[in-house]
């Protein structure tokens, strides 16, 4: 970096670091924030709770100007979080916790600059649906060569021959054929109910399509008409979470211009993660993206368009009312749901999925203690932390198995991804499944000519 570059960065970085401080001077340093940090639960670290990444933010202009050694001092310290919004559902200041440490993450990415791998990934890969496919396609073909089959409950594979880029004893979902190869995703409204534009995202495309074609039965059965947007891209999230704002604003301005092509009621998701980001990311940073004008105002509508399917099938649909669909059973499955951290703390959503679960009879709901503690995934914080994050997710895996269920349910395909690794690798037999997945269950097929639609309008089910 020559030095007339480096100095317009130092003023560039400056002038924004400026704009934090506002909301740096809100914390009180009560500490509160300790007692619900997942990280700080595991390594009593003060630097790993959010006043002391906070503290650090305090001094982050001096460490830019002592140069790359203390940057990336600042930068370790600061990743070792899973933005899991917890601290911040807690602080009695009402500090933005999460953007502050997304945007610090940004501010030093753009100093630092981005990893190599990482702009392949974020730039080359997530932002390109075509290139993604393909290579998604050569690795279900491939992946018998690589995988074997792992964990009790037979739903992970394990990789050996990875073991130093995956870690020894890392358990993994197989990839699927994508959900958008399985067509039937194009499906009008029936007796005047909504119609939404289904957003699947990667997850829920390449891994869990099952997941996802259960909340298709779901919305059509309930007489919701469904759009699956053909070449959409990642949300966004696993770059802007890098700090690489230039690669989270592409994918995400590729998705409104397609979303925006056409009408619909609500941009509807199984993966909180990925609401989270449509409905509060995009508008917050999108807002001076050069976009068509139908992508501008689909943007400043998300927040409210924008939503989660549980809460969508309870608020709008009425599910699981009026529900006959499956008789009781003698000796119903025990289930404990995990509330997912963005599902709960970001957007509020508790009820809906326990309704949906309770509505299959097949099924009982059992509660957890402490079912809304964060699983330790964390998106990349696993891929990078993948011990800490084990270290996290172990108290989750204890609680499930003391619930004494034989399954658990999430509401955000991430969060099942963890649950699978720390139960599998612990040779656990308890299943993990997506909450739509067993209000589907309880469904009729669409062959058998019945639907959820009547005479009474939006609520009926």
């Amino acid at each position: 970096m020559n030095k007339a570059r480096h100095e317009s960065d130092l003023a560039r970085l400056a002038a924004s670091l400026r704009q934090l401080d506002d909301s740096l001077a809100g914390c009180m340093k009560c500490g509160l924030c300790q007692a619900v940090c997942p990280v700080f639960g595991v390594t009593k670290l003060e630097s790993d709770v959010a006043r002391g990444k906070l503290a650090l933010l305090d001094g982050l202009a001096q460490s830019l100007l002592e140069g790359d050694e203390a940057v990336r001092g600042v930068d370790d310290r600061l990743n070792r979080c899973l933005l899991c919004g917890s601290c911040e559902a807690q602080c009695p200041s009402g500090v933005p916790l999460t953007d502050i440490f997304m945007q610090a993450r940004v501010l030093l990415t753009e100093y630092r600059g981005l990893s190599p791998v990482k702009k392949a990934v974020f730039r080359g890969l997530l932002a390109r649906p075509g290139l993604f496919d393909a290579l998604a396609r050569l690795g279900r073909h491939g992946q018998k060569l690589v995988f074997r089959p792992a964990g009790a409950a037979g739903q992970t594979v394990s990789a050996p021959l990875l073991a130093p880029l995956l870690g020894t004893k890392r358990h993994i979902a197989p990839l699927a054929a994508p959900l958008h190869l399985a067509g039937g995703a194009d499906l009008p409204a029936r007796d005047g109910m909504p119609t939404v534009a289904f957003f699947p995202g990667c997850l829920g495309d390449k891994m869990f399509p099952d997941m996802s074609k259960a909340c298709l039965k779901a919305l059509t059965w309930h007489g919701v008409g469904v759009w699956l947007p053909p070449g959409l891209a990642c949300c966004g999230i696993p770059a802007l979470a890098s700090g690489d704002a230039r690669g989270f604003a592409r994918m995400a301005a590729r998705n409104l211009e397609i979303l925006a092509t056409r009408a619909f009621d609500a941009l509807v998701t199984p993966c909180a993660t990925c609401t989270t980001t449509i409905a509060r990311l995009w508008p917050r940073r999108l807002g001076g993206a050069k976009l068509s004008p139908a992508a501008a105002r689909l943007l400043a509508e998300l927040p409210v368009r924008a939503q989660d399917i549980h809460a969508f099938l309870v608020r709008t649909c009425g599910a699981p009312a009026h529900l006959s669909a499956a008789s009781p059973t003698d000796a119903p499955r025990l289930v404990a749901y995990h509330d997912s951290c963005h599902l709960k703390k970001g957007l509020g959503v508790t009820t809906e999925p326990r309704a949906l679960i309770a509505a299959n009879p097949a099924y009982r709901l059992v509660e957890m203690e402490r079912a809304d503690a964060c699983c330790g995934h964390g998106g990349s914080f696993n891929l990078f932390r993948y011990d800490l994050s084990s270290r996290i997710g172990r108290a989750k895996r204890d609680a499930v198995v003391a619930s004494g269920a034989d399954t658990v349910a999430a509401g955000c395909p991430a969060c099942m991804l963890q649950l699978m690794d720390m139960l599998a690798k612990n040779g656990d037999t308890i299943r993990v499944r997506h909450s739509l997945e067993i209000y589907a269950e309880a469904l009729p097929d669409a062959s058998d000519g019945q639907s959820g639609s009547g005479d009474s309008g939006p609520g009926r089910g």
